[in-house]
């Protein structure tokens, strides 16, 4: 390795990291997680890379002002090798833990562009990307991949791409491009990948509770665990996998503490210039995960989405997590049958 791994929070635990997600991993959002028990590291939004992209500002904001403690790693996503190189020198003025090159991103409009998930069909531009890329970057370069395009026959090819270029850590959704987020996780599939790499893999995709990450380390044999979707839903899910690796009873949070997390959500990252109505398709972005876990009937979910304005919206979630719901335990894992969008639309963006 080129330089050491951010060490986790905790002495005698595996490291635990919220998953890059496009217009969720803001500066706001990476402070309203810290505040229920920070990951061990974060991975920031992905910066665009073409001919005339600069470092988008916001994104920018969340290396330099997110105030967690915790060491951020800057994500890239492009194909364009002069290109990439210039924004990763632009990008190491910045206090960031390293860099981190997206390969995994399954949104149609970015895999089109032969970026993102688009890469995985072409072994021979990672190779030449992924080469100048490890010559440019003095400290730690990471990968976040998934297990192929449309199939997994080019994996091995890729990991071998990878580890010849002493790539520092890879974390591996166990899907392909193809199968967004709602194909079955192949887990085996990351466990190949940690036998066959010299370096630490972390696990991703579908890790929705701090027992099924327990479970998955020893399963996978990786070095942590990356949440994305299921951090949205649960904030509190990677302290509890801190304290469940230390033996400690894990918090279990009640209906009370997830209208407090809303609250949160609602005042720091959705923006005051909005109209009220636009504040509050804001904020349905999280309640849609956030509803999983709140009852099994899908009573939240219904009435929350058709919620107009952010008062309305504030005041159905009052009716239903606060009062005599409000010392309810809100559920580990979401409950079978429901889903965080109904109409399964096209993705805009990744990991959610």
């Amino acid at each position: 390795m080129n330089a050491a791994l951010p060490q986790p929070s905790a002495a005698g635990t595996r490291p635990s990291v919220l998953a890059p997600m496009q217009d969720v991993t803001t500066t706001a959002f990476m402070r309203v997680i810290a505040r229920r028990g920070a990951p061990d590291w974060f991975v920031t939004e992905y910066f665009r890379v073409h001919e005339s992209s600069t470092p988008e500002r916001h994104i920018v904001d969340s290396v330099v002002n997110h105030g967690t403690g915790r060491p951020v790693f800057a994500q890239l996503i492009g194909e364009d090798t002069p290109h990439m190189l210039r924004t990763v020198r632009e990008l190491l003025k910045l206090p960031v833990a390293g860099i981190d090159l997206n390969m995994g991103c399954p949104a149609p409009k970015v895999y089109r562009k032969n970026v993102g998930g688009g890469l995985l069909r072409d072994p021979a531009k990672v190779d030449e990307l992924v080469g100048a890329m490890r010559q440019e970057i003095p400290g730690l370069f990471t990968v976040k991949m998934r297990i192929g395009f449309d199939g997994t026959e080019r994996f091995d090819e890729l990991l071998a791409v990878l580890a010849r270029h002493r790539i520092d850590l890879v974390t591996v959704h166990g899907r392909t491009v193809k199968g967004l987020y709602w194909s079955e996780v192949d887990y085996s599939a990351i466990a190949h990948a940690v036998r066959s790499l010299p370096c630490p893999v972390i696990a991703n995709g579908d890790v929705a509770s701090a027992t099924k990450a327990s479970r998955l380390l020893a399963e996978t044999g990786a070095h942590g665990m990356m949440m994305g979707r299921h951090a949205i839903r649960n904030p509190w899910i990677f302290a509890q996998w801190r304290d469940l690796q230390l033996g400690r009873t894990p918090f279990r949070p009640t209906l009370g503490d997830v209208r407090a997390y809303v609250q949160d959500l609602a005042d720091e990252c959705c923006d005051l210039a909005m109209s009220s109505e636009q504040r509050a398709g804001r904020l349905k972005k999280f309640l849609n995960f956030v509803g999983l876990g709140v009852d099994a009937d899908g009573a939240f979910l219904h009435e929350m989405r058709r919620c107009v304005t952010l008062e309305e919206l504030l005041a159905c979630c009052d009716r239903r997590l606060l009062g005599p719901h409000a010392h309810e335990p809100y559920a580990d894992e979401p409950y079978r049958g429901l889903v965080a969008r109904p109409t399964r639309e096209t993705q805009q963006g990744c990991e959610l």
